[in-house]
């Protein structure tokens, strides 16, 4: 294929997510079919079915794009001297996305979607902020926990806000929910032996790849201990 063929076959596939995007959040997502897509980009139905598959591929496409454009927001967040201000910030982004477009949060949501490459980064973003938290010695659970824990009650809170009519949504439950998910992952000065305890193994972990003294199988067992003593 000569490169202008390729470059028009992606401005075209990329103008129909836009437009299908565009739908999607203005019409919702019974709006989003392939005539109306095709004629709004000004295209024939069949070059969807030809860049996109079907329907399903042109949504997944736009779930791609409207979380690549939210993970770029999250980016621009700079990070900031204290790690779980920095998980607040990325919470509320993630809050005020999807209260900002609800069609679109309800298709990221979807759990056949849990897996696609844009999620994979969603929560990897996640992961590294929940790792400088760890780093810091303020988490008193496993990194794996404390991702679980965020995703479901970040998702869940958005999608029950978003469940009632406009009028009647309540966004400072989004407040109250990650007030309630700090309490439960981090500690800042821990009252109980066991909170040290188990902050500590969860700082160690995060440094054991580091420890180049030791070989690799050695590490794996140290990782395998300290697994043992910041349960899932």
């Amino acid at each position: 294929m000569a490169k202008s063929q390729e470059l028009n076959r992606r401005e075209t596939r990329a103008n129909l997510v836009t437009v299908a995007a565009q739908i999607l959040r203005e019409r919702g997502a019974a709006a989003v079919t392939t005539r109306a897509v095709a004629e709004a980009a000004g295209v024939q139905p069949p070059t969807i079915y030809r860049l996109l598959g079907d329907k399903e591929g042109l949504l997944d496409a736009v779930a791609e794009y409207a979380l690549a454009n939210y993970m770029a927001e999250k980016g621009l967040i700079a990070e900031s001297d204290d790690p779980v201000v920095d998980l607040r910030a990325g919470w509320d982004v993630n809050v005020g996305f999807g209260l900002a477009n609800p069609a679109l949060y309800v298709l990221l949501a979807e759990p056949n979607r849990a897996q696609s490459p844009a999620m994979a980064a969603a929560r990897e973003n996640l992961s590294g902020r929940i790792r400088r938290v760890a780093e810091s010695g303020r988490l008193r659970v496993s990194e794996r926990r404390a991702l679980e824990l965020i995703l479901a009650a970040g998702v869940g809170v958005v999608l029950t806000i978003l469940s009632s009519p406009p009028d009647d949504r309540e966004p400072s439950l989004a407040d109250a929910m990650f007030d309630a998910v700090i309490r439960e992952i981090v500690t800042d000065a821990p009252a109980l032996i066991e909170d040290s305890a188990l902050a500590a193994a969860v700082t160690f972990k995060t440094f054991v790849a580091q420890l180049e003294e030791l070989t690799g199988a050695e590490r794996a067992l140290l990782t395998e201990w300290l697994d043992r003593a910041t349960p899932s």
